[in-house]
């Protein structure tokens, strides 16, 4: 198995924590965003992800870009540990948790986002963090609400067992605090990425645990 991915991308570090959660070994393949104006441009890497983004799963035959459809694919072909609840409805609330943090606060802010946002529209430096932390402000505040309000959260969002929301809040927050987001509003939130970042599977998953962190 081989995980294609850069250090810093969210996508890639929620892919990483499933693997060392459910205790897969793979080969972990770099693939550098900025280098050589994108190494996920070049022609090779093309043919494994015609999206030309990361991460993308090689299992066999299969190449499989996507990071929550890598991840639920982990979770059915190595059901243990489960990374959905067992009842529909729980299911149906990690994967609402999940995709608030994966489709609607990251792809806001992610690198073509804000590269485009720089020499695309010749925003400012100042005027492009603006814009990062204001998505950021405004997901998590949803998130912080739906999270606190509900006796379903448990250490973690859901329950007292890492799930796939976790997966997705735990990368979010980091780059929250990379891009010096007040989080002080978050309680909730704060808490349980402290308790994820305790995990071995999730500190080992750390951007600046990787082979190509710079």
């Amino acid at each position: 198995m081989q995980l294609y991915g850069y250090f810093r991308s969210s996508a890639a570090f929620r892919v990483r924590i499933a693997l060392n959660l459910k205790g897969l070994a793979y080969d972990y393949v770099p693939v550098h965003l900025l280098k050589d104006g994108g190494q996920q441009l070049a022609p090779a890497y093309r043919k494994l992800n015609p999206n030309a983004l990361v991460p993308t799963l090689v299992d066999g035959d299969l190449s499989l870009g996507q990071s929550l459809a890598i991840i639920e694919y982990l979770d059915e072909t190595h059901p243990q540990p489960p990374l959905l609840p067992s009842d529909p409805a729980g299911r149906a609330r990690v994967r609402a948790i999940a995709q608030t943090l994966a489709c609607d606060i990251h792809p806001l802010n992610n690198l073509r986002v804000l590269k485009y946002l720089k020499h695309g529209l010749k925003v400012d430096e100042d005027a492009k963090n603006g814009w990062y932390r204001h998505w950021i402000d405004v997901g998590l505040t949803g998130l912080e609400e739906m999270l606190a309000g509900s006796p379903q959260t448990g250490r973690y969002c859901h329950g007292d067992t890492p799930t796939l929301a976790d997966l997705c809040l735990v990368p979010q927050m980091f780059n929250a605090r990379r891009f010096d987001c007040d989080l002080s509003a978050f309680p909730t939130l704060t808490r349980i990425d402290a308790a994820c970042r305790e995990l071995p599977a999730f500190e080992a998953a750390e951007p600046q645990n990787q082979p190509d962190a710079e």
